[in-house]
């Protein structure tokens, strides 16, 4: 037998504590363990959420900077090169820089590359940018879409700035010239300074093929270098669109967690990375702390049973106390991602949950083969009326409408979003064409009733123009892109018919008017300027 008679009750208490202190420091290391492990799936989380953050804002702010090259190709193409129109071109060239922060300038050069109009006080006709890499691209290239180029130093103010061009025509088709807008790297460093990545995280931002837009550290900000042989872009973010990797650094050895995620509308990808070591230093002096008291409990253990049990009681109630405060950070976390999925001003869901939501239901109604219609909404001289009645009243004014277009749905599962700007969107699932149209009519005329007033719309008011398309039954090919693309073309072709509408797309409607508010219009497809 095991146990003989000789056996005495020390030696049994004996091999039972010690057996017990084994067993709890097999369980304190095990959990020491999980904590680490958990620790890096939250920092890989953390970094993936801080690069789609970094990520959409790169976007928008890219997209900003375009939206204002084709506003100035509507203005040359409405009031045309002469002298007059050219200085009232560059008034307005000044007054979008000092709107938006991320540009730099925006320019306009004709087909040799002098220099046309600036949003500089001064233009500078001395010097010439027909060497620049845009504008080669525009001169051999005949699209019409915008081009992000490499960074480049500004020959006006020898500063580091990123580029977004696009190309402009002449009446036959020939190369015209190009409209360039700059963005400004220290935009880009200071609004990264704000993020938190440790003493030795980084961000970086570049282009498609390899090229560094920035790439920021806590000291350091640094621009226009090659990636082709870093592991980061070559082995990962060239082939896929986002992901989350641990990778050695070559330039400093040091392993960090690596998050990426490609722009959604420009040929850009961002990287968040984090470094591990930084990441389990608290962890690692909480686990030494652990390990030193375990290995004290244990000895105190072995004439102290007693206190071993009230130490097991005070664990317990560590933990009670970790499990609550856990709990807590969940709930506020999902507060927070509560807030994160709606617009701060007017309170509708943001443009992120309208993604979700549209992408959601096409799969859905595409397994069901039912209905899927899409309301896009836009205010009227919007712009206009920010210049008349200032921004605040701006602000009140997409409130109300915002309000008004949340009152219109008929149903739970109908989603009203701000999609941007002064622009809203209303998703309707199982709904055709013609219930989207009786809704649109429902909205339309839920804002003018407002009667919120504005001078410089022609009705005296403020009114919306609507485009609406529909999807019927939804195919599995299908995409969102479509579906949005067709609704923003009933919407342009609403605004080009003279605003306060509502166009179909497809449709054989006619469109509503003020006159006649009944009646409905196919949409014709928008061309790209």
């Amino acid at each position: 037998m095991f146990l003989t008679k000789r056996t005495s009750p020390v030696c049994i208490a004996t091999l039972f504590v010690v057996l017990a202190c084994l067993a709890l420091v097999g369980l304190d290391s095990w959990r020491t363990w999980q904590a680490r492990e958990d620790l890096l799936k939250e920092a890989a989380v953390d970094t993936s959420n801080m690069a789609q953050a970094l990520a959409q804002h790169a976007d928008q702010t890219y997209h900003e900077a375009d939206l204002a090259l084709q506003v100035l190709l509507e203005h040359v193409a409405e009031d045309g090169l002469g002298e007059r129109s050219l200085q009232r071109i560059g008034r307005q060239l000044m007054a979008q820089v000092n709107e938006l922060p991320q540009l730099h300038g925006l320019f306009m050069y004709d087909e040799t590359g002098r220099w046309l109009v600036s949003s500089q006080r001064t233009l500078l006709t001395q010097y010439n940018n027909a060497d620049r890499a845009y504008f080669i691209y525009h001169k051999q290239h005949n699209d019409m879409l915008p081009y992000v180029g490499a960074p480049v130093q500004s020959r006006s103010t020898g500063d580091w700035i990123f580029t977004i061009s696009r190309r402009v025509n002449k009446p036959d088709g020939s190369f015209g010239g190009v409209v360039l807008a700059t963005l400004s790297l220290n935009y880009f460093k200071n609004y990264y300074q704000s993020f938190n990545v440790g003493r030795r995280g980084a961000i970086l931002f570049a282009l498609n093929n390899g090229t560094t837009l920035i790439r920021r550290t806590v000291d350091t900000a640094t621009t226009n270098k090659s990636l082709a042989d870093v592991p980061i872009f070559r082995d990962y973010a060239a082939k896929s669109e986002s992901g989350t990797v641990e990778l050695v650094a070559v330039s400093d050895g040091e392993l960090r967690i690596n998050s990426y995620v490609h722009l959604r509308r420009y040929p850009m990808f961002m990287t968040v990375a984090v470094s591990k070591d930084e990441v389990l230093t608290n962890w690692r002096h909480d686990a030494y702390m652990r390990t030193i008291g375990v290995l004290f409990l244990a000895g105190v253990l072995a004439t102290m049973g007693r206190r071993m049990v009230r130490q097991v009681k005070s664990q317990v109630r560590s933990e009670y106390e970790a499990v609550s405060a856990r709990t807590k950070s969940d709930q506020l976390n999902a507060t927070l991602v509560q807030l994160a999925m709606h617009d701060g001003l007017t309170g509708l869901p943001n443009r992120r949950h309208f993604d979700r939501t549209v992408a959601a239901e096409l799969a859905r109604q595409g397994k069901e083969k039912g209905a899927l219609s899409l309301i896009m909404i836009d205010v009227d001289h919007f712009k206009l009326y920010n210049d008349i009645y200032g921004h605040t009243k701006g602000d009140e004014c997409l409130k109300a409408v915002a309000r008004a277009i949340g009152a219109s749905r008929k149903r739970s599962r109908d989603l009203a979003a701000r999609y941007g700007g002064e622009e809203f969107a209303l998703v309707l699932p199982d709904c055709d064409i013609h219930g989207a149209m009786s809704l649109a009519y429902s909205v339309r005329q839920a804002v003018t009733d407002l009667h919120l007033p504005h001078s410089g719309a022609k009705s005296g008011h403020v009114t919306i123009s609507v485009g609406v398309a529909s999807l019927h039954p939804v195919q599995e090919n299908d995409s969102v892109l479509a579906l949005i693309e067709h609704a923003d073309q009933a919407l342009y072709q609403a605004k080009q018919s003279g605003r306060d509408r509502i166009v179909t797309y497809p449709g054989n409607l006619k469109i509503i008017d003020p006159t006649a508010p009944r009646k409905f219009a196919p949409a014709r497809s928008r061309q790209k300027s």
